[in-house]
Parts: structure tokens; sequence; C-alpha cells
């Protein structure tokens, strides 16, 4: 994906000023911490207009950084701007770091005015309704270059979100609520078309695997994972299963597209085991996950793996399973039933297979481990009726305080800010889900970002929250996003 950069200037001083915005422009595009396709300087209404028609219509576009090195009349920005449906950041810098007090003059003066045009483009930004991310300071300054790589990471995705496809296999889990969603108005608000597919077309899938490509599989486990005794030896054909899963579950998304999907424990059709193996494996890979055809936290995490490529950290499906309630000490106790991502893991996962009192099929096969300790963030994606809300809150992930010998799942203990009660009173009182994302590669400007982009609601969780104010800001929240509506 590429970033554009466009540079804001006017024909008033000449062309021998508008030769040294190019060039003072181009320098600064070298400085950005990302790279970016850099685009004449413009001056006029048209071309403007133009440009920003070319960036939506660019697939590879994920989004245009903005600057206005002289001083551009922002009349000139206005159909551009009116146009413009990718994600926008305006760069509130300047060619040079320090003033040259001794020589300033007037020419310096008309060629360096970023203070002055930048101001103008930010009234008519704020005037057209325009969502977007400022960012003031020069470069070379590190604050500046992360915020600018925190915005990247948004636009990534968003873009990610825009075209994705996810693949359902069989519906929600009877009787839940939080799960369900409009999806029509999720394709209209994100672009994500989500779809339902038989769960035996996935057996198809599974059953047409080769035992070659099986043994391939289950070598590579060996060589990746701690795999238990038992699945080397007399319980191999199960861990010979488990391959067929993920054979048959990645070829089938492969082929169709599909950058996350769903299962659900009451809905395994012809399949043997609840997948837990593949689908850990998959979300490793960057493959969005949700349990019981939770289809929102698929979305959410798919995006989120999108944002965190390449950061140290991992992405993961979770839920709040259950509390230690120990006055001083409380602690969440999160994991599922198999599928959390061994991105979060601390050390080697350990390959095992024990019975599980769910779905009615035979010991699934599945990565047990404990998550990495570290700051990180969960965050939920509900579906408020008129509008989607994301939930985060800012956690510490922690060591356990003991072994977990009889737990043998993947699992994550945190202490949620500011405390457990505040946090979790919160989340109840913003109608958070269950199912959420854990991310300590991703943080809050980033969902600030994203959330800009999308136009959603996001309520935030963090060491400073008490539940009355958090309160009032789910009421005022509500009477702006209705009132948005009407206008």
């Amino acid at each position: 994906m590429k970033i554009w950069f466009l540079t804001g200037s006017q024909g008033l001083y000449g062309e021998d000023t508008l030769r040294q915005v190019a060039e003072q422009s181009q320098q600064i595009a070298e400085q950005l911490p990302v790279e970016v396709e850099w685009k004449p300087v413009l001056t006029d209404a048209a071309a403007i207009r133009r440009i920003m028609l070319d960036a939506n219509a660019d697939d590879s576009c994920a989004g245009v950084i903005t600057w206005m090195h002289t001083f551009s009349p922002a009349k000139m920005w206005i159909a551009g701007l009116d146009a413009l449906r990718k994600p926008l950041l305006h760069l509130h810098t300047q060619a040079n770091v320090e003033l040259p007090w001794s020589t300033i003059d007037m020419d310096f003066m008309n060629l360096n005015q970023a203070a002055h045009g930048d101001r103008e483009f930010g009234f008519v930004q704020t005037r057209l309704g325009v969502p977007r991310k400022t960012v003031a300071g020069h470069v070379s300054d590190p604050v500046v270059g992360e915020r600018i790589m925190t915005w990247v990471r948004a636009a990534r995705g968003f873009a990610e979100v825009r075209t994705l496809k996810l693949a359902r296999f069989g519906d929600n889990m009877r009787d839940v609520a939080v799960t369900e969603g409009d999806k029509v108005e999720a394709q209209l608000r994100f672009g994500v078309s989500v779809n339902t597919y038989g769960v035996n077309d996935l057996v198809e899938a599974v059953d047409a695997a080769s035992d070659a490509e099986v043994t391939a599989l289950v070598k590579e486990y060996a060589e990746q994972y701690a795999v238990a005794p038992e699945l080397l030896g007399e319980r191999n054909e199960s861990l010979r299963y488990a391959a067929r899963i993920e054979l048959g579950l990645r070829g089938f998304l492969e082929a169709g597209g599909f950058k996350a999907f769903t299962t659900n424990f009451e809905d395994l059709g012809g399949l043997r085991q609840l997948p837990g193996l593949a689908v850990q494996r998959l979300m490793a890979d960057g493959y969005g996950f949700g349990g019981e055809g939770d289809w929102k936290t698929s979305v959410l995490l798919r995006t989120l793996k999108a944002m965190g490529e390449g950061l140290p950290g991992g992405t993961s499906f979770m839920e709040d399973y259950t509390y230690d309630l120990t006055p001083g000490n409380e602690l969440i106790l999160g994991a599922h039933m198999l599928e959390v991502c061994p991105s979060i893991a601390s050390g080697q996962p350990s390959c095992e297979i024990h019975p599980l009192g769910i779905g009615n099929r035979e010991d699934p096969v599945r990565l047990v481990f404990d998550a990495e300790p570290g700051e990180g963030i969960v965050v939920g994606l509900a579906d408020m009726g008129d509008r989607f809300r994301l939930v985060a809150n800012e956690i510490d992930v922690v060591a356990p305080p003991q072994p977990l010998p009889k737990l043998p799942v993947a699992r994550a203990v945190w202490r949620p800010r500011p405390n457990l009660r505040t946090s979790t009173e919160s989340w109840l009182t913003a109608g958070a889900p269950h199912h959420t994302v854990l991310s300590k590669a991703v943080g809050r400007e980033e969902l600030n970002d994203l959330a800009e982009m999308l136009g959603v609601e996001l309520v935030v969780i963090d060491a400073d929250t008490t539940t009355e104010r958090l309160t009032k800001e789910l009421r005022w929240n509500q009477a702006y996003y209705r009132l948005a509506q009407g206008f």
C-alpha cells in the first residue's frame, strides 16, 4: 500500500519560489518515517480535485498526507477535500527546524509560511467536516514520526477492512445477543463482505487433503512446537486430522479470497474435531477469527492484524472468562475453548490433546501457552442498533500468579486499568461484548485514528476513567451520533 504526499502552494510568488517549494517538499517527503509517493505541487482547484479523485480510484493508495508549504488559499481545496474518500493526515511542518534570525528577509517569509497556510487549510477542513489527523512539528522529531506511523498503521487497517471478505461456517451460537449484528450496515460502514457457508462445504475441503500434505504439515508441527508424546504415538491420528482441518480450512479461505472467518461449536457438520490448532495457526498468519459465529470480532481481529503487521507483541482473539477478586490484586483470566493466537505466547507453545466438554466431537488438538507479560489493550466491537461502538480497555498482561496445570488451553492474565471494578463496570455500562481482540502490537492512538477514518464511536477505559464520567460520555455520544445522523 502507498501513501501519497501532497503539497499546497500558489502562483503568487513566481516560478522561482514554486521550484523551491517543490525541492523542499521532496526533502520533507524523504524524511518521513514511511515511504511516500510524492506528487507535484498543487496550485489550483482543478488539479487538487483531480488528484483526490485519482487517490480514491487507486486501490494501492491507503491515504494522503497534505502540507501547505506556503500560503495556499484553501477555497482551492474545497472540491478536492469534499471528493476525498481516503484517510487524510494534515502535516503541519516546515522545511527548516531553526530560524536563521540574522538573515530573515521577506523572501524567506514568503517562502516559509506553513504557519500561515496550514491555518487556512485547517479552517476549510473543519468547515467541511473532513475527518483527519493533524500532526504538528518538524519531521525530524521522533515524536512526529511515531504519530505519523500510528496513522499509517490505521490507514492500513482501514484499507484492509474496506475490501475484506469473511466466511462464516455456520451461524451464531443460539440465543446469544452480542455476536449478532447488521451485516448490510457493516458492509456500508466498513466495506467488509460477510457471507455464510455450510460447514460441510468445509468438510469436503478437509477430506480432500492428501496424506502427503498431512505428513508434511505434521512434521512442521513437530519442528515448531513441543508436541505431546501421545500425539506422536498412539494418538497420532488425532494430530493428523487436526492437520487435515488446517489444510482444508486454509485452502478454502485462499481459494475464496477470505482473510477472516468464524466457526461455531454448535454447527460442526461432519468435522470430527472442533477446529483448534488450525484456527490458532491461521490467526498467527494474520487471519481474523471469531468463535460462535462472531463475525464482528473476526473483522476487528483481521483489521488490527493488518495494523500491527511487522510490530512486536502479537494480536489475538480473546474472551474474558473469569476473575481473581483478591482485594488489591484483582486479575482477569482470559482464554477461549481453544482459539487463542500464538503470536502473544511467552515461549514455545506446546501442542496437546485433551477432552472438551462442548461440541460433542472427538478430543481436539490445540496449542497451550501463557501470554507474554507487558502493556496491551483489549477491544470489542458492538452493534448498538443505530451505530457501531468500539470499546477499548488499556491493560497490563501479567504472568499467572500460580501454575495452571489443569487448564489445558492458551490463556492470558491481565490487570485492567484503572482497576477491575471500574473497568468491568464501565465495560458493562458501555454494552461491550464478551469476545474481544487483545493486542500488544497496536494501541490507543491507532484505534483513535481508525475510529476517525471509519466514522465510528470509540470509548476508551484507561487509568483515568471513572464510571461516572464514562456514563456521561456515553450519553453525550448517544446524543451526538443521533444528531449527526439527521444532518
